[in-house]
């Protein structure tokens, strides 16, 4: 049974095409409001709050140029509703660099 209102992790479903897409969502809205131009890459952590709807707490990298940062964003959902938000998109820093990543 979900726990309503605790904060738990997602496991198995972090590259879903639903987070993937609620990922994406969350980086098109910080672009038009920031009138940025970040290109999302891959969902790096999920975890979701049960509430009225979810709240997805997505810790995502993004592409700002020619280097790859990673985000967080607090995205809330009520589909019934046909309802998306972005609560929350802030910087948390540079991706961690490795050869697996690197790609031109």
């Amino acid at each position: 049974m979900a726990n309503v209102g605790g904060v738990k992790e997602v496991s198995g479903s972090a590259n879903s095409l639903e987070i993937e897409n609620l990922a994406r969502f969350a980086v098109d809205d910080y672009n038009k409001k920031q009138n940025a131009l970040l290109e999302f890459k891959k969902v790096v952590n999920v975890k979701q709050q049960v509430v009225a709807g979810t709240v997805y707490y997505l810790t995502l990298e993004v592409k700002d140029g020619d280097k790859v940062k990673v985000y967080e964003a607090k995205v809330w959902e009520k589909p019934w509703m046909n309802f998306k938000e972005v609560q929350e998109f802030k910087l948390i820093g540079d991706a961690p660099t490795d050869s697996s990543s690197a790609s031109t």
